[in-house]
């Protein structure tokens, strides 16, 4: 007889499908999945020697948190550096960038991330605002979408960026008149010239603090993340920490595959879907349909207020549609970053055309959806492609009264057509939840939060942006567990309390889907388990 791993005593269990708790206190899990449900008597009654048995004093259990879009390796190293996200002016960020330019040794780099653009208001984003308090050593700004980034002069020198160039993307490096560099650059491939020059981590310490903030997650509520990007050395560090039993994170990862990328690219990334381990598999690729309405590299259907965001991320859309089509035949799931209304419909399209040359079960999705008309909100469940939204972006980067850079760029129609959650959810549509770590934070309360009050963060006492496409509480329960298990075709084994499912399990101090959305932040998380191995508990328990 095998003995359970792990036993779950004085529980109440919340279950997302059946919309409410179950008839039992107990559970327990063998061989990572759950085994038995029932009272505590009779469960705690199927304990062995070894088996970990937890009295959770009334605590409210869910299938494990999991968050449907996110950037483990990239983001551990990002925010190595200053956090300007708390920044809301100009003096704000001169001030913390002060702070960090007297404590840093001589000849080193400043690096810093999530920088508002609304800081800069009306006037435009160049490092020349920033350039006094830097006095001049070499600087990385990332802002905070993380597709763009302010580097000072001197940093511009160093890398020997002097003028315009030209990219196989939608990449700028921005130049004023005369074709002198503002500091400005758009999308990766402008920024990572710059990237290249700056002192690098040793792989040491990537290792480990991507092995802390994995750990940082699991304390946060998430046992599983859907990793939206493989690059460098990425799946290396996945393989040896799942080998060393440091993956304290279930992750699906996303490699990507960008403008230009031929047969043989595609073939390689359809091989790299074999690739996996206990907790971490290759599953998808990741594509991107364009950049984003602030910077001014979205696609829209109208130009933005600036005349920008007019064509999509690859150069010849078409190429794209070959793409997503050669990997559905492949039966490998895609995932597609469309922002604008037009990248969206073109990634909608693209699926389309794909289904109707192979019909099959493979789970598409689109990632972001800022801003859509109707008729494409309604094509999500038509298609069966998933929509992946990240509500805290909503809350966080724009504003109730449209004043932010966001909604002026798109104006008064289509900002108020932002992050569409509740119709694109009565739709039917499957929406999954996530963060887009780091461009805003992890936790996974505060994401079910955002998509419940719509409100800022920083101040909830402000007006919420679009309240009327707020979710309920277990309709955003339901899309960061079940409908996460759905989006990567594991429904049948996983985001359920149920025997035989994963035993991927998160436990609060109180019902989260019943706690106000304004307080839903500051739960306490007492309890996360990732296959019946228990990643994080609050001392006492």
């Amino acid at each position: 007889m095998h003995h359970p791993e792990l036993i779950l005593l004085g529980a109440r269990f919340l279950d997302p499908v059946d919309g409410g708790g179950r008839p039992y206190t107990a559970l327990a899990a063998t061989g990572g999945l759950i085994s038995a449900l029932g009272d505590d008597r009779e469960v705690r009654a199927l304990a062995g020697s070894t088996t970990v048995v937890v009295d959770l004093k009334g605590a409210v259990v869910t299938p494990g948190l999991v968050d449907g879009h996110t950037h483990p390796v990239s983001g551990a190293e990002l925010t190595a550096g200053v956090d300007l996200s708390r920044c809301e002016s100009l003096d704000d960020v001169r001030a913390e960038l002060g702070r960090a330019r007297e404590a840093l040794a001589e000849g080193a780099w400043l690096h810093a991330w999530g920088l508002d653009p609304n800081v800069f208001g009306e006037r435009a984003i160049e490092a020349a605002a920033l350039e006094p308090v830097l006095d001049g050593v070499p600087a990385l700004l990332q802002l905070f979408d993380a597709h763009s980034m302010l580097a000072s002069a001197r940093a511009l020198e160093l890398a020997g960026v002097d003028g315009p160039r030209a990219f196989d993307q939608a990449a700028e490096i921005v130049c004023d008149a005369d074709g002198r560099p503002t500091g400005m650059l758009l999308e990766d491939a402008a920024c990572e010239l710059v990237e290249r020059a700056a002192p690098q981590p040793t792989r040491t310490d990537r290792r480990e603090r991507l092995a802390r903030t994995l750990r940082e997650m699991a304390a946060s509520g998430l046992t599983g993340g859907h990793a939206m990007d493989a690059n460098g050395d990425s799946l290396e560090l996945y393989e040896e920490l799942d080998r060393d039993a440091e993956l304290a994170v279930r992750l699906r990862v996303a490699p990507w595959c960008q403008p230009g990328a031929d047969a043989d690219a595609v073939h390689h990334l359809v091989q790299l879907q074999a690739r996996g381990g206990e907790l971490w598999s290759v599953d998808g690729v990741k594509l991107f349909m364009d950049g984003t309405i602030d910077n001014g590299t979205a696609w829209l259907e109208r130009p933005d207020c600036h005349g920008e965001s007019t064509h999509a991320f690859w150069p010849d859309p078409a190429a794209y549609t070959d793409v997503v089509t050669a990997l559905h035949g492949a039966g490998v799931p895609t995932a597609t970053h469309a922002i604008g209304d037009a990248a969206v419909r073109h990634a909608l399209d693209s699926v389309a055309k794909a289904r109707a040359g192979a019909p099959g079960d493979v789970r598409h999705r689109v990632e972001h959806i800022e801003t859509v008309p109707d008729d494409t909100v309604r094509r999500f469940a038509e298609l069966g492609v998933i929509a992946s939204m990240q509500p805290t972006h909503c809350c966080d980067f724009t504003w109730a009264d449209h004043s932010d850079n966001w909604s002026r760029r798109l104006g008064e129609e289509r900002a108020g057509r932002a992050w569409r959650c509740r119709d694109l959810w009565d739709a039917r549509a499957t929406v999954v939840l996530g963060s887009d770590w780091p461009i805003a934070p992890y936790p996974p309360l505060g994401v079910m939060a955002g998509a419940r009050h719509r409100r800022p963060s920083r101040d909830l006492a402000l007006p919420p942006h679009g309240p009327e496409q707020a979710l309920t509480g277990m309709e955003a329960l339901r899309a960061m567990t079940v409908n996460a298990a759905h989006a990567a075709g594991e429904e049948r084994g996983a985001g359920r309390i149920a025997v035989g499912f994963r035993a991927d399990l998160t436990a609060f101090a109180v019902d989260p889907a019943a706690a106000p959305a304004t307080e839903l932040p500051d739960i306490p998380v007492q309890l996360t388990v990732l296959g019946g191995q228990v990643t994080h508990r609050v001392a006492g328990l």
